[in-house]
Order: structure tokens, then C-alpha cells, then sequence
């Protein structure tokens, strides 16, 4: 499968795409030429995004180049501010908490490839796996990010809780209960709100889908769009 003029990748110009990858490519020595020479595997594991592992031969012929391509998810920019998780994404690659960005284009980005595995349901349940997932998230708790350390949550739950009413059904809201959940954020909130509080760099989306693992090194690699 490559890319053509006509999409293999859905929700995406591949013109756009193929600048940004040729753009990359000339950066670590390899010259494109054709479309024809982008081989697209589609990866399985992502819930809101889509996401492919792109292969060209390199400048030695006998060797390929890897990156991961991701594609948003429509509509997914309601959830957070894409601008802000680009930054936070770049400053957690920084401090080795994930994959390098390597590129960007109007519907995604281009990600190094981690050679690792996406873990599944069944891989929580291993106590050495989940020992290792919990030293990590150790470290990307630790994290010093930068800009305002403002308390973000509340005011999260109110806009998703906002959106929720917006698009659900009257028959839907009823169901899952929204009209109450507007107090019982605020119930939260004062309760939370008392005594010491220290402001955390949080993931938000710990999902096994999220979570890779070297299975040689069983290093771990958390994947984050909500942090």
C-alpha cells in the first residue's frame, strides 16, 4: 500500500502529508522522488486517532526508514486544545517521555517510530508489566512542564459536561444523568479544593492503548493526548 494522489490514508491531503515527509526524509539523507516509494501499514491500537507506520528505502537502498503517522480523530479537538498538546508533547519527548515529533501537517503529525508493542487488557493483569507502568508514570508525574501551574480539571469537566448537553438527546442526558453532574463537579471541587494541594503534570488517558512496551528492554513508552 502507498500513498497516491487518491488517499490511502482517509481524512488526510496527501499532498500536504507527502511535503511533510519528504521534508523528513531530506533531513536524515534520503532523497524521494514518487509517492510510489511511502509504503503505508495501518496500525491497530488507537482509539481517537488513526495511525500508520510509514516505510521509504534509505540512501543505502538495502535499508528502510520508519516513522509513525498519526491522523486527529474528527472532531477531537473539542476534548482539548491542540496547540497545548503539541507543546506538552514536544516538552515530555524532551525528557525522553515518548516518541520525537518529527513533523506536522494540517490533520496530524509525524512521530519517530518506538519499535516496541502496544500492550492489551490482559497485559494489566501481569504484575511485572504493571510494576513497570506505574515506575513510569512515576516519572511522568515528576515532570517539570513549563508555562502556568494552573489547576485545570474543573474547568475541563465543565466544558466536556457542557458539549455532553449540547450534542446528546434529551432521552440520552436523562439516561446518564447531566443534569446533575454540574453539582456533583462542584461537590468535587470543594471537597478537593481544601487544605494543601500540590498541582501535578497528570496523563488522564492511562488505556492500554496508550501504553507500549520494548519487549526486549520491557522499557515502557506511555502515548498521551489528554496530559
Amino acid at each position: 500500500m502507498a500513498i497516491k494522489k487518491n488517499g490511502f490514508i482517509p481524512s488526510c491531503d496527501p499532498e500536504e502529508l507527502k511535503k511533510v515527509l519528504k521534508a523528513v526524509a531530506s533531513e536524515w539523507g534520503d532523497m524521494i522522488k514518487d509517492m510510489e516509494e511511502f509504503d503505508v501499514v495501518p496500525l491497530k491500537g488507537a482509539l481517537t486517532n488513526e495511525v500508520f507506520q510509514i516505510n521509504w528505502p534509505t540512501k543505502h537502498g538495502d535499508l528502510h526508514q520508519k516513522v509513525l503517522v498519526r491522523v486527529y480523530g474528527e472532531g477531537v479537538e473539542v476534548f482539548f486544545n491542540r496547540d497545548d498538546e503539541i507543546r506538552t508533547f514536544e516538552c515530555m519527548s524532551k525528557h525522553g517521555q515518548g516518541p520525537r515529533l518529527l513533523g506536522r501537517f494540517p490533520d496530524g503529525r509525524i512521530e519517530e517510530f518506538i519499535h516496541a508493542r502496544t500492550l492489551s487488557a490482559a497485559d494489566l493483569r501481569d504484575p511485572e508489566i504493571s510494576s513497570l507502568i506505574a515506575a513510569k508514570l512515576r516519572e511522568f508525574h515528576n515532570l517539570d512542564m513549563p508555562g502556568p501551574k494552573d489547576v485545570l480539571l474543573w474547568k475541563r469537566l465543565r466544558t466536556w459536561l457542557s458539549l455532553s448537553k449540547k450534542f446528546c438527546s434529551p432521552e440520552a442526558a436523562k439516561e446518564f444523568g447531566l443534569d446533575i453532574l454540574g453539582d456533583e463537579i462542584s461537590i468535587l471541587e470543594k471537597e478537593l479544593s481544601q487544605g494543601y494541594q500540590e498541582i501535578g503534570f497528570c496523563h488522564n488517558d492511562l488505556q492500554y492503548g496508550n501504553i507500549m512496551m520494548d519487549e526486549e528492554t520491557r522499557v515502557i513508552t506511555l502515548i498521551s493526548n489528554y496530559a
